[in-house]
């Protein structure tokens, strides 16, 4: 069962800039990993998800439910991080916490203590003195606490260290493992390979693929072959490199990793033009 679904969306701001024809479905228990550099589109395509923006070509779906006509219903069983996260700054992050639980009337104290521990969070510090690290540590919480069975992610770990960057590659594991439905933007390939089922590479706002991690490295996997001088030469540098020989001669495959993958499709340079 789909729970998320991009059906040609369009947006064009003009001179090349937006996403155009955009079609993506996330399956139930999945974890959708959205690729791409800044301005890719990947931002634009999420808060079309999250309701902010209304589609004027095209259509989001979240549980056969209109993302605008049904925002606030979608609302209440979702779990969002925004790419760039608006605070309010003369609140501690306990008091943001709190203000965030009243306002999605989400009852008890729910799961936000004990990701408060995971996370190392001292919520008692006011948020205007908190580094970005710690901000995102805030947003991350507030998205995760009241248990939602749908999370729409931009760039989460943005400011993270790497302790903290894993322990959020691990909330995403058990959260997966829970059931949950996850999209997930990043341009961080260690944390989407360890995380994602599948990946879609958006460029200059155009899906130019969508498949699992798995085919993708299937279908730009390299071969060599080499030829040595002699048989004894060649034997060597087969059982080095895992080749198989036959005679002199040693074939070598070479698998890609999603970087190199990405940049294949980007021409070896990050960026959307």
């Amino acid at each position: 069962m789909n729970v998320i679904a991009v059906k040609n969306l369009t947006r064009d701001y003009g001179r090349g800039k937006g996403i155009f024809d955009v079609s993506f479905e996330v399956a139930s228990g999945e974890v959708f990993g959205f690729l791409g550099p800044n301005g890719a589109g990947k931002t634009t395509t999420i808060r079309h998800l999250t309701g902010f923006i209304r589609s004027r070509l095209g259509q989001c779906m979240i549980k056969h439910m209109d993302c605008w006509k049904d925002r606030e219903k979608i609302n209440s069983m979702l779990g969002y991080i925004p790419g760039e996260i608006n605070f309010f700054d003369d609140m501690t992050g306990m008091q943001f916490l709190d203000f965030i639980s009243d306002y999605r009337c989400i009852q008890g104290e729910n799961r936000k203590h004990e990701l408060i521990e995971y996370f190392r969070l001292d919520p008692c510090c006011k948020i205007r003195k908190m580094s970005k690290g710690m901000k995102q540590k805030t947003g991350i919480i507030a998205a995760f606490m009241n248990d939602p069975e749908i999370l729409i992610l931009d760039e989460p770990t943005s400011g993270l260290d790497p302790l903290m960057q894993n322990r959020f590659i691990e909330l995403i594991k058990q959260e997966k493992e829970r059931g949950k439905t996850i999209l997930m933007s990043s341009h961080i390939f260690d944390e989407v390979e360890r995380t994602c089922d599948r990946v879609g590479i958006i460029r200059g706002g155009r899906l130019v693929t969508v498949d699992s991690i798995d085919a993708l490295r299937q279908r730009h996997v390299r071969t060599y072959t080499v030829k040595l001088a002699d048989e004894k030469q060649a034997a060597g540098f087969s059982d080095d490199f895992g080749g198989t020989r036959e005679g002199c001669s040693v074939t070598v495959t070479a698998r890609q990793s999603l970087e190199e993958i990405f940049m294949n499709y980007y021409g070896g340079g990050f960026n959307d033009k």
